[in-house]
């Protein structure tokens, strides 16, 4: 018999409650959760629906099972942020570090692109962050960030890390959990040629990303211009 429409599997439903509590702080980040057993009692579902939950939550990189341990709220450092969302590599897929410049920083109403983006009211208040990443000493990207304000308060009188997505956990209590980028090739502008010490118009990469929330709600929109010489963009597919 087919399910009804809407129906949602009992085992999802539990991981609906769980994403709840790490959404609204009830779960914190590096905290160990109570047993597979004591969480089955308090639901009033078998031990094997929390575990297929745990499970689930694990796989999208919510949760961290440690052996002998047990299992954790996952915590986004700055290694494990770079780890998961940085691409930009040597041929052949050595990793590489990226360090920031000082930032550019200000804040204003959002133009329609940006609300439309990060779906915000038209002229609701964001912040923009505008930095170049440097490999091995050398500027390689332009990032332009654009954040809600209303979540983000105070970040313009913070210093900002190399890693934000830590400081969005750490500070804010927003973990990133998915992101889509599309990728296409541009022509430097002015601005991105003078913080790449290029020429104006020389071909780069540009990544095109919304990263989402635990919720799915988009909270950050970047745009990163890469000048790509020697460098790639290497993803592995499973």
């Amino acid at each position: 018999m087919a399910d009804a429409p809407g129906y949602r599997p009992l085992y999802r439903q539990v991981q609906d409650m769980f994403v709840a509590r790490i959404s609204d702080g009830r779960w914190s980040p590096g905290q160990v959760l109570p047993s597979e057993q004591t969480l089955a009692s308090e639901l009033g579902v078998s031990q094997g629906t929390v575990r297929k939950a745990l499970d689930a939550m694990a796989a999208d990189n919510l949760l961290e099972r440690r052996q002998g341990k047990g299992t954790y709220v996952r915590e986004v450092t700055p290694e494990r942020s770079l780890f998961q969302f940085f691409r930009i590599a040597r041929p052949g897929g050595a990793r590489l570090t990226p360090q920031s410049g000082p930032p550019d920083v200000t804040q204003g109403p959002a133009t329609e692109a940006e609300a439309a983006r990060l779906a915000l009211a038209p002229g609701e208040t964001v912040i923009r962050i505008v930095r170049a990443r440097l490999i091995e000493g050398t500027a390689r990207i332009v990032e332009r960030i654009v954040l809600p304000q209303a979540r983000f308060p105070g970040l313009t009188e913070r210093d900002l890390p190399n890693a934000l997505y830590a400081l969005y956990q750490g500070s804010y209590g927003i973990s990133i959990t998915t992101a889509e980028e599309e990728l296409a090739a541009v022509a430097a502008d002015a601005d991105a040629a003078r913080r790449l010490d290029v020429a104006p118009g020389t071909p780069l990469l540009e990544i095109d990303r919304i990263a989402h929330d635990l919720n799915g709600q988009p909270v950050e929109w970047r745009r990163s211009l890469c000048h790509t010489r020697d460098l790639v963009y290497a993803v592995t597919l499973r």
